[in-house]
């Protein structure tokens, strides 16, 4: 099996405190006139929102996160590989595409959602087969669970945005789970590379 770089942490690790990080900082920044249970990230990165920058640009480097955890991915399935490349990309575009202040957005609803089925799907799709030769988070039923998790946190944040429901929670759960299985997977992928891979030498003579 081919071996992940360490420099993996790097991408990986980053991506989920620079995605706290943007929220937080934006929120802050917007002031209480912004309800992070009921409103969604989207409003922190819209045009003229006070904190568009922060959170335009923590969506654009989870991006970049993400594309280099896909490349340094290499004992993962190569489906699994692009679906996280493309979720990256699709992060990278909904930062350059902003929702209006007031109102919804086609374009940015319509890549928001695309990148959501590709970070929910790719764990399923890295799944490779091999038993215990194969790292823990690459295994297919854990890899189930994480893409199952991933799909119910998703239903979850679309029913809340139909109404007065915690629409903000529900998108920062998803996200979060999104943003922590890429590094779960290269930590799983690191560990699993120190374990000796075959039975000890025989003592000579």
């Amino acid at each position: 099996m081919r071996r992940v770089p360490r420099w993996a942490l790097v991408p990986s690790g980053t991506a989920p405190v620079v995605l706290a990080a943007g929220w937080t900082t934006a929120a802050a920044l917007e002031g209480p006139a912004y309800d992070a249970v009921r409103q969604t990230i989207s409003v922190l990165a819209a045009y003229g929102a006070a904190g568009f920058w922060v959170m335009t640009g923590a969506l654009f480097a989870v991006g970049l996160c993400y594309l280099g955890t896909a490349w340094a991915l290499r004992p993962a399935a190569p489906a699994g590989r692009v679906a996280l490349a493309a979720g990256g990309l699709a992060a990278m575009v909904v930062a350059l595409v902003p929702a209006p202040t007031s109102g919804g957005s086609l374009r940015h609803g319509s890549v928001a959602a695309t990148g959501f089925a590709f970070l929910a799907l790719w764990p399923l799709l890295a799944a490779v087969r091999g038993g215990r030769r194969a790292p823990w988070a690459l295994r297919p039923v854990p890899s189930l669970l994480a893409t199952v998790s991933m799909g119910a946190g998703a239903l979850w944040y679309v029913v809340a945005t139909d109404g007065a429901g915690p629409a903000g929670v529900a998108e920062r759960l998803v996200t979060t789970l999104q943003s922590l299985w890429p590094l779960i997977v290269v930590v799983s992928c690191l560990w699993h590379q120190r374990r000796p891979t075959g039975p000890p030498a025989t003592p000579g003579p």
